[in-house]
């Protein structure tokens, strides 16, 4: 067992030594912007993702509520099931976060996209949709990152295929995020 246990985390560290800084700091720019220009941050996944989405929307939304500081509208799409299981029973799975989108997304607004493969209909369609109105979307993935990729317009590539170390280097980039945000913010008044 000791064996898995260091196989593991080196295998981490190998994965987070080819993570992109100035992709991740593009993230943060785009994220910031979205904030100063008074816009929202879409947040979505499946499965365990989702589980993530959840955690950085939290962060983002509540972490970030300083004194003298306007607040940052964040939505966790993934956190409604009534409603996405209402879109899916009644559409199509696929339209579970992309109808959603429909009702709030703005020009500028930015939607963030966890998907291990890249490959999920839904966070494949939530983010044309976003791209059609003119907000701006991020795909955070693993393995080549699918057809996702080829939607998102912003794509942060964890180069594995190890579904549980990509999950864990995606909470790693949302909390950079996080706070990575939360210093700019408090350093402007806003």
């Amino acid at each position: 067992m000791l064996d898995f246990i260091n196989r593991y985390l080196q295998e981490i560290r190998e994965t987070i030594n080819e993570m992109p800084a100035e992709k991740i700091n593009e993230v943060v720019d785009i994220i910031f912007e979205a904030y100063k220009q008074n816009k929202c941050l879409f947040i979505f996944g499946n499965g365990g993702s989702a589980a993530t989405a959840s955690h950085v929307a939290c962060d983002m939304a509540k972490g970030t509520a300083m004194p003298d500081r306007r607040r940052f509208k964040v939505l966790c799409l993934s956190d409604n099931v009534p409603l996405i299981t209402a879109w899916a029973n009644d559409t199509d799975y696929r339209n579970t976060f992309g109808e959603q989108l429909r009702n709030f997304v703005e020009p500028g607004d930015v939607a963030l996209g966890l998907s291990f493969s890249g490959m999920s209909p839904n966070v494949i369609n939530a983010f044309k949709t976003a791209n059609e109105m003119g907000a701006t979307s991020i795909l955070f993935s693993g393995r080549s990152g699918g057809e996702a990729r080829k939607v998102a317009g912003v794509h942060i590539l964890v180069p594995s295929d190890h579904m549980q170390q990509i999950e864990d280097i995606h909470a790693m980039l949302c909390h950079i995020i996080f706070v990575s945000f939360k210093e700019r913010m408090a350093q402007v008044s806003c």
